[in-house]
């Protein structure tokens, strides 16, 4: 009974919270049975709104991220996304991806990319169906403000990596913030078009704990698509039969497509 009343709660809170039921779910190890029951409980309705299962590779263990995406297969989520942190500086991630395989799920990836050169052929050969990069800047003194790390060459490398070892498709995810990157629009737009990989772009959103969001700071959408447009002519895409959070566009030329997030 009290893990029945803790699913409910929490299925309330988070449509209370987000207006809807969220796109993906959160599976972790630890806490209380009702707690994790509650978890449970939003996975099964995710599953009956069709949408995919996340599981955060971030201090859990390889058994209880197998043991969650068991759970959920036997739902039939048909789509399972590692993230993190970041979850390529955990030990053995091609193990885990292994381990992962035989659920037959589309199985992707969301990662920084600094480690994807040495890992990306590994992660293909274990099952890895895509990977998802963020890069939010080409330009090295820009990325090593952001990211504090002078690894924009990696994580380019990484990128063509992912592409070399088969994994398809691979996304690039950039988030835009005005006054930081937003010059950067057409060129993370065009860096798209020649590697062959997807771009989306992602409204500045206000989710950060450091108190750094400002509303002067968000990009919207329509702008975005309106700076690409002009130089790269778009043309919208229907929504995707699955849950898509991006508004897709592609280029009249038939050179790929990009896609928007817009912000919560």
């Amino acid at each position: 009974r009290r893990a029945a009343d803790a699913i409910a709660r929490a299925h309330e809170q988070v449509a209370d919270v987000l207006g809807a039921i969220p796109e993906e779910i959160v599976i972790c190890s630890g806490g209380t049975e009702s707690i994790n029951a509650a978890i449970k409980g939003v996975a099964f309705a995710q599953r009956e709104a069709g949408v995919g299962a996340h599981i955060v590779t971030t201090a859990v263990e390889h058994h209880a991220v197998i043991e969650s995406a068991r759970y959920l297969e036997r739902f039939g989520f048909e789509a399972i996304r590692l993230t993190g942190g970041e979850p390529l500086v955990r030990a053995h991630m091609p193990r885990l991806v292994r381990m992962l395989a035989p659920l037959g799920v589309d199985l992707a990836l969301t990662t920084n990319g600094v480690r994807l050169p040495e890992l990306a052929a590994e992660l293909a050969d274990a099952g890895l169906t895509r990977v998802n990069v963020s890069l939010d800047t080409l330009r090295r003194d820009r990325f090593l403000g952001l990211t504090r790390r002078d690894d924009l060459d990696r994580v380019i490398a990484g990128i063509d990596a992912a592409l070399g070892a088969g994994l398809a498709p691979v996304k690039v995810n950039a988030v835009v913030m005005r006054g930081v990157n937003d010059d950067e629009v057409v060129d993370l737009a065009r860096f798209g078009r020649e590697r062959g990989v997807g771009v989306r772009f992602i409204e500045f959103m206000p989710l950060d704990a450091q108190g750094e969001w400002s509303d002067d700071k968000v990009v919207p959408a329509r702008e975005i698509i309106e700076r690409i447009d002009a130089v790269f002519p778009l043309e919208a895409l229907a929504a995707a039969g699955h849950v898509e959070p991006a508004a897709r566009h592609r280029y009249r030329d038939g050179a790929g497509e990009v896609g928007v997030i817009p912000s919560v």
